[in-house]
Parts: C-alpha cells; sequence; structure tokens
C-alpha cells in the first residue's frame, strides 16, 4: 500500500498522544521521534546506547521541544519481565499509550545461508523479532487503554522477497510482516488497536551503509524526509488502515 497521494499532516495532528519508540536514539528511530514532537506526542525513547539517547534528548532541547522520557534497554538481553516493566512505569505516568514504533533493529551478517554463524543467526531474532513481540505484548494494556491507538512495526523488501545474502535479516523481517498481519487480525474487532508496518526504504543510516558500502550514501533520502508515512499510522487520519504495509517512498 502507498501512502495517500498528497498526504500532509495537520500541525497539532499528534496533541496528547503519548508515543514510544524502540531504537529511539538515532537514525529513523531519532527522526520519527523528532517529528512526532513537533507535531504534539509525547515521547518515550527506548535504547541500548545511553549517550545517543542523551544526544537525541539535547536535541529535542535545542528545538524547544518537550523532552522525551528516556529508557536505557538491551533489546537482546532484556527478558519478559523487563518489556512489563515499561508497561507499569507508563500506566503509573500516563495511563495510555497511544502508539508504539517497533523500530530497534540490526542486519546481521551477508553472507549465504550455509556459512551463517548461529550466533549472529540468534542475535538478529532476538532484536528484529523477540523484542518486538515482547515489547507489543507487554504494552497492549496501555495501548487498549488509548481512544485508539496505532502499532507501527518497520519491515523491509527483503522481507516481501527473499534476497540472496540477506539471511536472518531478510528472514526476520518476513516474520515481522506476519506478526503484524497476526496481530492486526486478532486485534481488529476486540480492540480499539490498529496494527500496520513500514518499509522505509533507501534511506541513508548507518544499516544501510553497512549493507551497501560502495553506494553514494548523497543518493539516498534522509530519515526525516520519509517521515510522512510514520505521521499518517501514528495520527488518527489512518483510522481505517489496518493489517497494511506502507511504503514510505
Amino acid at each position: 500500500m502507498t501512502l495517500p497521494k498528497n498526504y500532509q499532516a495537520q500541525q497539532n495532528v499528534l496533541k496528547e498522544k503519548v508515543i514510544l519508540i524502540s531504537g529511539g536514539g538515532s537514525g529513523i528511530g531519532k527522526s520519527a521521534g523528532l517529528i512526532f514532537a513537533e507535531h504534539g506526542a509525547d515521547l518515550i525513547l527506548v535504547g541500548k546506547n545511553p549517550a545517543h539517547l542523551e544526544s537525541t534528548y539535547q536535541e529535542f532541547l535545542d528545538k524547544n521541544l518537550k523532552p522525551p522520557l528516556l529508557h536505557v534497554m538491551d533489546l537482546e538481553k532484556s527478558n519478559e519481565n523487563d518489556f512489563q516493566e515499561i508497561n507499569t512505569v507508563i500506566e503509573k505516568e500516563f495511563g495510555k499509550l497511544d502508539g508504539l514504533l517497533n523500530n530497534a533493529g540490526i542486519l546481521g551478517d551477508k553472507t549465504p545461508l550455509e556459512n551463517y554463524k548461529i550466533d549472529v543467526w540468534k542475535k538478529v531474532f532476538d532484536i528484529n523479532v523477540h523484542a518486538s513481540f515482547l515489547l507489543t505484548k507487554s504494552l497492549l494494556p496501555v495501548l487498549k487503554a488509548a481512544e485508539n491507538s496505532s502499532i507501527i512495526f518497520t519491515s523491509s523488501a527483503v522481507g516481501k522477497r527473499g534476497k540472496a545474502y540477506w539471511g536472518a535479516y531478510s528472514l526476520s523481517k518476513f516474520a515481522t510482516e506476519s506478526m503484524m498481519q497476526i496481530f492486526s487480525e486478532e486485534l481488529e474487532n476486540t480492540s480499539n488497536v490498529r496494527v500496520n508496518s513500514i518499509d522505509p526504504g533507501r534511506v541513508r543510516t548507518k544499516m544501510r551503509a553497512a549493507a551497501y558500502p560502495a553506494e553514494d550514501p548523497l543518493s539516498l533520502l534522509e530519515a526525516k524526509d520519509i517521515m510522512n508515512a510514520y505521521l499518517y499510522l501514528m495520527s488518527n487520519d489512518s483510522l481505517e488502515t489496518k493489517g497494511e504495509s506502507i511504503s514510505a517512498q
């Protein structure tokens, strides 16, 4: 599915919404947090690297935006209780959660499957699949407490058609697409929670540079240039969009 033609979010489209972003300290997650705040949202940023989160926090201050809550968390090593603790904190602080962006992810190795190292394989699935599942599952109580809420999973073109040498990353994105569809069907008639995914496309990020080291980064869009799709799915403009995979470009 493509974004509605000429979509333009209203300035306060996310006013009074509370949104959590995993991988919120850099790249697409950081850009999403800033644009969500510019449109009125309160942010909770989850990330592994304290320095990245603190740098992003300072950028909020520099732009005169309401500073986000920061939560340092290693998604690979966290257990279910750690994820449930986030739900408890949000319930106490806000009483609800209007949006969840499952953005955190790693590339792993680009190598033939027959050569793939099992420790890297497990790490990719722990972060790209298991963590987003546990985060979504654990936050459903506060997501259901909102008047309407949106869950966004991060997809990829290699999660729709397998590609040689993309190994665990490609397979993890197939799993992500399936998880999005299952959550969407299970929640569609029993809650006010809608679930979709976004394929960011070719974006100037560290992950893209690692995947394509010979590529000219200046030929790519920056993360801030693809935020319309994220604003659309997080806002009430997408109330009827459910179980869809949106292309950000």
